[in-house]
């Protein structure tokens, strides 16, 4: 049977295991577009990992990382939140682009 403290390092890793995969996945993606992009996976796995890791760092009872893990998954949720609004919302934005003139359009 394993210890507590093992099960406990095994969340440590699985959950920085999660939020360095984010970084991989944004890099691969990236590498297939040409260009630096942020999909909508590393705010998911950035999620994941943090939610775990501040579990961890609770277990640890470390301040230091319980702040910064929390404070990050309020950013995480944040951008998700963001990112799958409605897309009314979308449209509504778009609409305040000013679009050309018929007199801006003749010069």
């Amino acid at each position: 049977m394993m210890e507590s403290s093992s099960i406990w390092l095994a969340v440590g890793f699985l959950g920085q295991s999660l939020f360095s995969a984010r970084f991989i996945v944004q890099w691969l993606v990236s590498e297939k577009r040409r260009k630096s992009v942020t999909p909508v996976a590393f705010w998911y796995f950035s999620l994941a990992g943090g939610i775990i890791l501040l579990a961890y760092a609770v277990h640890k009872r470390d301040t230091v990382f319980m702040v910064g893990q929390a404070t990050g998954l309020l950013v995480y949720a944040r951008n998700l939140m963001l990112i799958l609004r409605p897309r009314s919302d979308a449209s509504a934005d778009a609409s305040a682009v000013p679009t050309p003139t018929s007199d801006s359009a003749d010069r």
